[in-house]
């Protein structure tokens, strides 16, 4: 039997310990720091929400991830060339739609190292919904495991890696091989990527395939030339 006197003498040390033991736990669980979630404009948000095209379901693309420069937008932008012309500037990573009264339509691109082989005019001359596409005998030396299983050319898609659209530039009725497109990897926006020629979201080539006829003149820049023409 322990004794009342030091049974009572122990009451205050073990409600020390006590107190001392929640003010530990205390500072053991911080505040959780607050993350803010970046503001976007809804319709930005709307803009690249999920779209249904034809059998096709376009994913959306999350706006709060996207560098804003990258949205399609109005800019204002002085050149020659008549509203209906497409620009591109493979340096800038930017695709420009002329308008009228010094205005274009820009768009964010992904540039392959064909896209930077390309200079001068061309004509669309053929536009495709949901492309098939073959790749080429470069491609498949070059990644055998990946490109060499589809050298018989894979149907058009959502897995397609030319898109939604494509737009296929030609000069004097000769096909230049060259190719805007939409893409199933939006996160390549912006960046210098692997293979294909000029790529854009897929929600942004449907928008410039509707605005675009066949015929169109397209006109690409040369190093010399980017970053000129936007204010």
């Amino acid at each position: 039997m322990i004794p009342a006197r030091a049974t009572a003498s122990r009451r205050p040390l073990a409600a020390l310990l006590l107190v001392m033991g929640l003010s530990a736990c205390a500072q053991t669980v911080p505040e959780p720091p607050k993350i803010e979630t970046p503001t976007v404009d809804p319709s930005v948000v709307s803009m690249y929400a999920p779209i249904q095209d034809g059998d096709e379901t376009v994913p959306g693309v999350d706006a709060a991830k996207m560098d804003p420069k990258n949205v399609r937008q109005v800019v204002d932008y002085t050149t020659g060339y008549p509203p209906g012309t497409i620009v591109v500037d493979p340096y800038a990573r930017f695709l420009y739609l002329v308008m009228e009264n010094g205005k274009a339509m820009r768009y964010g691109v992904g540039v392959a190292k064909a896209g930077m082989e390309f200079v001068g005019e061309a004509d669309i001359s053929r536009k495709a919904q949901w492309p098939g596409w073959v790749p080429t005998q470069n491609m498949i030396k070059r990644e055998p495991d990946r490109y060499g299983p589809l050298a018989a050319g894979l149907e058009g898609g959502i897995k397609n890696p030319l898109g939604a659209r494509a737009l296929y530039l030609y000069q004097g009725g000769k096909d230049t091989l060259y190719r805007i497109h939409g893409t199933n990897e939006p996160w390549t926006i912006g960046k210098s990527v692997s293979s294909g020629c000029i790529r854009l979201l897929n929600h942004d080539i449907i928008d410039l395939h509707r605005r675009v006829p066949k015929g169109s003149k397209v006109v690409v820049l040369g190093p010399d030339e980017s970053g000129k023409g936007e204010a």
